[in-house]
């Protein structure tokens, strides 16, 4: 795995995510309540803060909770809530060692449907539907791993020509067509909120 990734809008931390699949998976679990460059470069901040060149699930998994806890909060942070994060991502290696021996590509390089590949995805720790969904999306869109019936099992996320996550951002335009899309989503979702409220009191 060697592709061309603008994910964190950093090179190196691109790079990274282009030719490790452990980092891509890290990258995607810490997407969520940060900005999506700051979570998918977090991997590579990861691996520079542990002096290597690329993440490895059997060196993270092993390494101390509390110290692997304090590596993530140096500053600038690898997330809004580094510990909590240190221990998710922690959690993800552990299982990833477990059941892959350590080898995140594993977990698709045998998958033989998207409904398959779908379901390894959230028995991970941390994904549920939705972001496994959108890495599925990930992997079929960026990565070409494509099993059959791979944009079915990503629901909305698979289709082609759309903006409406990671999957999706192939550079800063797009990135910005994906975060007006998700902009949108949230005002819809305050909006319905409110309308709902308002039923509620005229009821």
């Amino acid at each position: 795995m060697d592709i061309t990734m603008r994910l964190a809008q950093q090179p190196d931390a691109d790079a990274l995510l282009g030719r490790s699949p452990l980092a891509a998976l890290v990258g995607m679990l810490l997407d969520q309540q940060v900005p999506m460059e700051w979570a998918f470069a977090g991997p590579y901040t990861i691996a520079q803060r542990l002096g290597a060149d690329d993440l490895d699930a059997h060196a993270i998994a092993a390494h101390d909770p509390e110290a692997f806890a304090e590596l993530l909060s140096r500053k600038p942070a690898v997330h809004r809530y580094p510990a909590a994060m240190a221990k998710r991502v922690q959690q993800l290696c552990a299982y990833l060692v477990e059941h892959y021996d350590g080898d995140a590509a594993a977990l698709w390089a045998d998958a033989g449907t998207g409904a398959e590949l779908l379901r390894r995805l959230k028995e991970l720790p941390g994904f549920g539907e939705q972001k496994a969904q959108i890495f599925l999306a990930l992997l079929g869109k960026r990565l070409g791993v494509r099993p059959k019936g791979w944009r079915e099992a990503a629901g909305g996320y698979g289709a082609a020509g759309v903006y409406r996550s990671a999957a999706d951002i192939t550079g800063p335009g797009s990135l910005a067509k994906v975060r007006a899309h998700k902009q949108e989503m949230k005002a819809a979702a305050k909006a319905g909120k409110a309308d709902g409220a308002a039923g509620a009191t005229a009821d």
